[in-house]
């Protein structure tokens, strides 16, 4: 089947959710229901999905705040995973990032992650010499 990409709709939230719970991008403190909803307070068109036979089997989140552009869950079911559908994605994600005038995309891969990072380095992604530095804000109770 072929992969139709299209903007996330809320009623694709469950299947979403359950996608990124089988691709292992869950973890505890993060609400990937609350990470939905906040997603959709900015630029929610930026959200894509990919279906297959009407079943959500990719996803990418993609940001752009005007200086940089960000991608953030990344996830093909692993059935599918090796058959085209997260270059497709990215390229989706990409090239509605270079229509608002992105100049660069980053993102962040655990390093532990070793085939992810191989996948995107097989796009034309490189290392940058630099440190991931975070800080949470808000502290969901949970």
């Amino acid at each position: 089947m072929p992969l139709i990409i299209r903007t996330f709709e809320p009623a694709d939230t469950e299947a979403v959710v359950a996608l990124w719970e089988a691709c292992g991008l869950v973890v505890p403190w993060n609400d990937p229901r609350l990470d939905i909803e906040r997603k959709l307070q900015v630029n929610p068109e930026l959200f894509l999905v990919g279906l297959s036979d009407d079943d959500v089997v990719a996803s990418v989140m993609a940001g752009y705040e005007g200086h940089r552009g960000w991608i953030n869950y990344l996830a093909v079911h692993p059935q599918c995973q090796k058959a085209g559908q997260g270059r497709a994605m990215m390229q989706a994600a990409e090239q509605l990032l270079h229509d608002r005038g992105c100049p660069k995309i980053n993102l962040q891969v655990r390093s532990s992650n070793q085939d992810v990072i191989v996948f995107y380095q097989s796009i034309g992604y490189a290392m940058d010499d630099v440190v991931g530095l975070g800080k949470r804000l808000q502290v969901d109770d949970t």
